[in-house]
């Protein structure tokens, strides 16, 4: 078969491990394009953290696989061959100075997440990788071996394919999940998949709500069908048009194994640092400075703006 041009490495996917792997290889000599569909390399990665890019987690791979909660044996041997350690090593090698924040969760120091992605542009225009603006459609072989990769326009040549798609995540972002149907192509096992890290549909409207971010609250997810605590931290959380969202309750996500409506609840407690006699205490205060004006007033101190129509109402059902 023609190629309309031939490299040494063909990288489907301008995503984080795209770029990762375009910048390892072309390190040695190769030569090496991507091939992306959208205009711009690492979109979704522009999103991530809210915009600010958690990198990774500022701790040792035993502490990392700890917390892992699905086959952490999955990832023994990429944490071996680069750890938490080297993920930091590489960024600020590039320029990028890094930050620990609570939980040990690392940010680029501007908390943006644009640095991060120019940082591996950069690096890409700097060792001179092709970037190819087109869609991959099959992973082309001969003989069991490898040859290119064929795209909507053209056919590119070589012996050595990196597939890097990411999965179904965010298709508007390019995770349309491309990558299963050309790796089932090829005769690799597809595992049934499933959402992980994402947020929560809630069966109560939190619309009123969208918006609300809350801070050092503890979220609890149960699992009401097996009487289970499936996860229970504190940190950050916010309200959607949908339900809710943040770092805890993506967190609380990946715990989730079978997607059944009804079968979860989520609790949050809003002043964890208080037991209920304390608890008990404040509501007695605020409500005897405000013993004359009407409930909503006299929660002001207690809750945040938004929580407090629905309390009460939740509270009358």
């Amino acid at each position: 078969m023609r190629f309309d041009r031939e490299y040494d490495v063909i990288v489907i996917g301008g995503g984080a491990a795209g770029c990762f792997g375009a910048i390892k290889c072309a390190g040695y000599g190769n030569s090496v394009c991507i091939i992306e569909p959208n205009q711009k390399l690492g979109r979704k990665l522009a999103i991530t953290g809210k915009g600010r890019c958690n990198l990774t987690n500022n701790c040792d791979n035993e502490t990392l696989m700890k917390n892992i909660p699905r086959n952490p044996s999955f990832m023994y041997s990429a944490l071996s061959g680069f750890s938490a350690a080297d993920c930091m090593d590489f960024f600020e090698g590039l320029g990028v100075p890094l930050k620990t924040e609570r939980g040990n969760r690392v940010f680029p120091v501007s908390d943006k997440a644009y640095d991060i992605v120019d940082a591996l542009y950069k690096e890409i225009n700097r060792l001179g990788v092709t970037i190819i603006h087109d869609r991959a459609k099959h992973i082309l072989t001969e003989n069991g071996a490898v040859t290119g990769v064929q795209c909507g326009r053209k056919s590119y040549g070589a012996p050595k394919v990196i597939l890097a798609t990411g999965g179904m995540s965010y298709p508007v972002t390019g995770s349309t999940g491309d990558g299963y149907r050309m790796a089932a192509e090829l005769g690799h096992t597809i595992t049934p998949i499933k959402p992980s890290l994402v947020p929560l549909v809630t069966v109560d409207d939190c619309s009123v709500m969208m918006g609300l971010s809350l801070k050092n609250v503890v979220l609890t997810l149960k699992d009401e069908k097996k009487g289970k605590t499936l996860f229970s931290e504190i940190g950050e959380m916010l309200f959607t048009h949908f339900g809710i969202s943040g770092p805890l309750v993506l967190s609380a996500s990946s715990y989730i194994n079978e997607m059944e409506s009804d079968r979860y609840t989520a609790y949050i407690d809003l002043k964890p640092g208080l037991d209920r006699k304390q608890l008990d205490l404040r509501v007695q205060r605020d409500f005897k400075e405000m013993q004359n004006k009407t409930l909503s007033n006299a929660l002001v101190k207690l809750l945040p703006s938004k929580l407090i129509l629905p309390f009460i109402k939740k509270g009358r059902a």
